[in-house]
């Protein structure tokens, strides 16, 4: 008998390019095409843009005068958060990339 796991990259193939389950709507409501790979990256860029409000936030109390070492840590701490996060989502996203471009060559 035969299985999907015995041909990984057809089953790989057709997850990558499966569009996203969602009710009521073909598309998402960026208007996308509703690819998994493409909500991920959305969804990267909402945290990165999140991150960047709390340092904003945390910027701003230190610029208004709040400069202890306690908020200047904070701010610093935000700022490596977004450090973490912002190379996380590059590696994903480039790993995930090159991953879906190598299973179209073997296909």
């Amino acid at each position: 008998m035969t299985t999907t796991t015995n041909y990984p990259n057809n089953a790989l193939a057709l997850i990558a390019a499966a569009p996203m389950q969602q009710s009521g709507s073909s598309s998402n409501s960026k208007g996308g095409s509703g690819l998994w790979f493409e909500a991920m990256a959305r969804a990267w860029g909402q945290t990165l843009d999140a991150q960047a409000g709390r340092i904003q936030q945390q910027s701003d109390i230190v610029s208004g005068g709040d400069d202890t070492p306690g908020a200047i840590t904070e701010l610093s701490a935000q700022s490596l958060k977004m450090s973490f996060l912002s190379n996380t989502s590059h590696t994903a996203i480039s790993s995930i990339g090159q991953a879906l471009d190598t299973m179209a060559r073997k296909q």
